[in-house]
């Protein structure tokens, strides 16, 4: 669907050495968590950065102290508890919110729901107080429940503005590419494979008849590997064996699309990322698609391009659980007190 040379950070090497110098300061709200700590570990190593923002119920004074040490130029300050949110959101251009609790084995993403919609919510209330014109970029599960509890809370607020809110589903991307590179024994780096719709399961979708370079598959392989790009979260979270979720990739996949928002930010053209977002593309409200990304967060969707027979069936069969995960996230904020 695109060329090669307009896809974004292709990997975070490249993105640590970039010559782009950027003052922005960023916040990581979870920051002491599985996902947190790497991920803030990834942002200290980018010059984009200039401050960190680092927010936990917990242990982040120390998880600061500690990448403070690292040699770069980000400067990094810890913040804790409740008292401390809206301090570490002052002034803040970009806010990742990886917070919540992981997904341990049976469980469902749907299952993480009633506790990551609260702190999502909490979250959410304290950007649209402190920092309503940042780039919001929700890491918590459930993902297609999260954004539009994020969005109903700011538009409450009145500072929604569905150009700046984002559902990071770029770890089904970094997936999808390194499936489609092991079984085709090509460089990851070098694929690229959109994925639509949302961040769970079969609303997971895919679109291989869109990858650069093209590729192809026996059907029954198609299916095994779309299969396997729908469940790579639970194939880590079998593995770690009760030990926690994805939380290395998801750092790496988190960090990747937070230095695409931040060089659309400072004027690099071409930046895309799939995300889940505000959409008018399908039937349903939010929907992942891959997005030109400028200064200002969304610049133009780019939609869902051609899709194979098979592809059009899987947005089909995706529609449904989708529509009600979103409505689920809406009910939540218009019964809250």
């Amino acid at each position: 669907m695109f060329s090669r040379a307009v896809r974004p950070t292709i990997s975070l090497a490249r993105s640590l050495s970039t010559s782009s110098q950027n003052h922005a300061k960023v916040a990581v709200l979870g920051a002491s968590g599985g996902i947190g700590q790497p991920l803030s570990l990834l942002l200290k190593n980018s010059p984009l950065v200039s401050q960190l923002a680092l927010y936990d119920i917990a242990h982040t004074p120390g998880v600061a102290a500690d990448l403070s040490h690292i040699e770069t130029r980000a400067q990094v300050k810890g913040y804790i508890g409740p008292d401390q949110l809206d301090a570490a959101l002052q002034g803040c251009e970009v806010v990742v919110i990886p917070a919540g609790v992981p997904r341990k084995p049976g469980m469902t993403r749907d299952d993480l729901f009633n506790t990551n919609a609260t702190i999502v919510a909490n979250l959410a209330d304290a950007c649209a107080r402190n920092c309503p014109e940042a780039i919001i970029c929700i890491i918590a599960n459930p993902v297609n429940s999260t954004i539009p509890i994020t969005s109903e809370v700011m538009k409450k607020r009145g500072v929604y503005n569905p150009n700046r809110v984002f559902g990071v589903t770029t770890l089904d991307i970094v997936r999808a590419n390194t499936f489609v590179a092991e079984l085709k024994s090509l460089d990851p780096a070098r694929v690229n494979v959109p994925v639509i719709g949302g961040h769970a399961g079969k609303t997971i979708i895919p679109l291989i008849s869109q990858c650069t370079p093209k590729v192809e598959f026996p059907s029954d392989q198609l299916t095994a590997l779309t299969e396997r790009i729908q469940e790579a979260g639970t194939e880590v979270v079998k593995a770690k064996a009760g030990a926690g979720s994805a939380t290395l990739s998801m750092a790496y996949a988190g960090a990747r699309f937070t230095f695409s928002v931040l060089d659309a930010m400072n004027g690099k053209e071409g930046v895309v990322e799939c995300s889940f977002v505000r959409s008018e593309e399908t039937e349903c409200k939010y929907f992942s698609t891959p997005l030109l990304l400028g200064k200002n967060g969304i610049e133009k969707n780019l939609g869902l391009g051609k899709l194979s027979g098979f592809e059009e069936k899987l947005v089909a069969d995706a529609i449904g659980e989708l529509k009600a995960s979103i409505k689920k996230g809406e009910d939540f904020v218009a019964n809250m007190k």
